[in-house]
């Protein structure tokens, strides 16, 4: 990771509030004095964030308006205790997941599994009935919209989704709050389901990813519109991501031995992320005028 030249000012200029808001949002960093300026230094990877946070806000944020898990400089990176501290909410989802996945036995435990899925369904042999989704709605059954975010269908499965869940989740509690990230998780999980169900008929599916395209999604225009380095994606991750999605789509990846792909939930899913990002981060380049 190379260091690079972010911003040269005069001596006069007073940068200490922009340098605290630098350490509280946890963003690597130094500053020197060179012929009578001072030159602050930041990962290139980040240097053109951090150049447009200062554009947004040259003398810091005294008012506190970027919500951003606060830790002293000198402890490092934070350790896994401490992450878990800052990110209540991803934890917990996940750890929902974790237990339906026990319970549900990845899948394999179809009475405790059909409790949870978009329709209800019944085993005859061979053949499998499922349950019109008015007719469960009109029971009350109104889990059924979300909770498929929660069932995994095996080992790689869940760990895939955990992790990416872990790394967006997190930057989005960070960001805005452990209330929003519940809220678009679930606004993710609802439309990418809907666009499963719509699309592919009664069937079985489940799993984290339409929510993680929605959290992509909803990053990558957030970041667009109200640049932030906690909201930072590495090109190659959002690159990655897109590529996959597209593999997916191709029919490539379920021949090769995936299985089948919620391509309409991905969809979906990233979709619905645009634009909640695009909102967001409408909103958020106002309060920063």
């Amino acid at each position: 990771m190379s260091v690079v030249e972010v911003l040269r000012l005069p001596i006069s200029v007073d940068l200490a509030g922009f340098v605290a808001l630098l350490k509280r949002m946890q963003v690597p960093h130094r500053v020197s004095e060179e012929a009578g300026e001072q030159v602050l230094w930041a990962p290139s990877e980040i240097a053109g964030d951090v150049r447009r946070l200062y554009e947004q806000f040259p003398l810091g944020d005294p008012d506190n308006q970027i919500p951003v898990a606060e830790r002293p400089a000198a402890m490092g990176r934070p350790g896994f205790a401490q992450q878990l501290k800052a990110s209540p909410a991803t934890a917990v989802i996940l750890l929902i997941c974790i237990i339906v996945a026990v319970v549900t036995q990845l899948g394999d435990n179809l009475s405790t599994l059909s409790a949870l899925t978009f329709v209800g369904f019944n085993i005859h042999g061979q053949y499998v009935e499922f349950t019109p989704l008015s007719q469960s709605l009109a029971s009350g059954q109104w889990w059924r919209l979300i909770t498929p975010m929660f069932i995994h269908f095996g080992v790689l499965h869940i760990a895939m989704n955990g992790m990416w869940f872990w790394e967006l989740g997190r930057r989005v509690e960070i960001r805005q709050g452990s209330i929003n990230l519940v809220g678009l998780s679930l606004l993710f999980s609802l439309v990418s389901n809907f666009a499963q169900y719509l699309f592919g008929g009664p069937s079985l599916f489940g799993g984290l990813s339409g929510v993680l395209y929605g959290l992509l999604g909803h990053v990558w225009i957030y970041q667009v519109m109200a640049p932030n380095p906690v909201y930072h994606l590495p090109k190659g991750v959002l690159v990655m991501m897109l590529v996959w999605l597209a593999l997916c789509l191709s029919g490539l990846v379920s021949m090769i031995g995936f299985g089948e792909i919620a391509n309409a939930a991905h969809v979906g899913g990233l979709l619905i992320g645009c634009l909640t990002g695009l909102l967001g981060g409408l909103w958020a380049s106002r309060k920063q005028v």
